[in-house]
């Protein structure tokens, strides 16, 4: 199973949010660059990056620090937060990225998944977050009145390469992940999925990984590294359980 650390960028500042909310954030001292230089060097080969300006703006705010990481590490990158375009994935796909990830513009707009994924083969992952079963967008302060599975049915077939599935409700509080939600999606989605929002400890890692979901291709961990409820020598060594 892939492990994705997780940097939010913010102001050029690693920032993470409380339920994606912008006013309740913490900032560490450490930039993106540094920190992303220190999963490197624990082992890891995913990173996930999201660009909070970007989020704020719908413009690639950040992109010279993800092309910054990019040339410096050996680092398979997805990236999102405020693409809106063609152009801001063409400039993060040259800059090297892995994948880049949809979420709002996608679910606003279903024939501009479908025309990224054309464009873009094997680059385009689907974000998909939602709040009691329903998505949200605009950096979720709005409900689209979608119910994810519904939404998801629809653009099955449109050739997305990823899937990162995030429940708001526990993003950014450490109560484990939504797993239950997690394998609903997984077992309706053509592509791979990836676990977010709320992961705690390490036992959320195992149980991930007990999960034995074929379909289930990774966890997003992101403030448990932060706030130090899960050491990344200890995150390292299930890489390779």
């Amino acid at each position: 199973m892939k492990i994705f650390p997780a940097i939010d960028i913010k102001e050029k500042k690693c920032v993470r949010l409380v339920k994606g909310d912008f006013e309740n954030k913490t900032e560490y001292e450490m930039s993106p660059v540094e920190q992303a230089a220190n999963y490197n060097d624990y082992g890891f080969k995913n990173l996930h990056i999201v660009d909070l300006d970007g989020a704020l703006t719908g413009e690639t705010v950040n992109l010279d620090i993800i092309q910054e990481i990019v040339s410096k590490f050996d680092l398979k990158i997805e990236i999102g937060g405020g693409v809106r375009n063609f152009e801001s994935i063409q400039k993060y796909t040259d800059a090297g990225v892995d994948k880049v990830i949809l979420g709002s513009a996608a679910i606003k707009d279903k024939n501009f998944l479908k025309k990224a994924c054309k464009k873009f083969p094997n680059k385009i992952a689907l974000g998909l977050d939602a709040k009691d079963g329903y998505l949200s967008v605009s950096g979720w302060k709005e409900n689209s009145n979608q119910l994810t599975l519904d939404y998801l049915k629809e653009v099955n077939e449109y050739g997305a390469s990823r899937l990162i599935y995030t429940d708001i409700n526990r993003d950014g509080m450490k109560l484990s992940p939504n797993f239950e939600e997690t394998v609903k999606v997984a077992d309706v989605s053509n592509c791979p999925v990836i676990i977010s929002g709320g992961v705690s400890s390490i036992d959320d890692i195992k149980k991930a990984r007990e999960l034995n979901d074929k379909n289930i291709e990774g966890i997003i961990v992101g403030k448990a590294i932060y706030d130090g409820d899960i050491k990344l020598d200890e995150l390292a060594k299930e890489l390779n359980a």
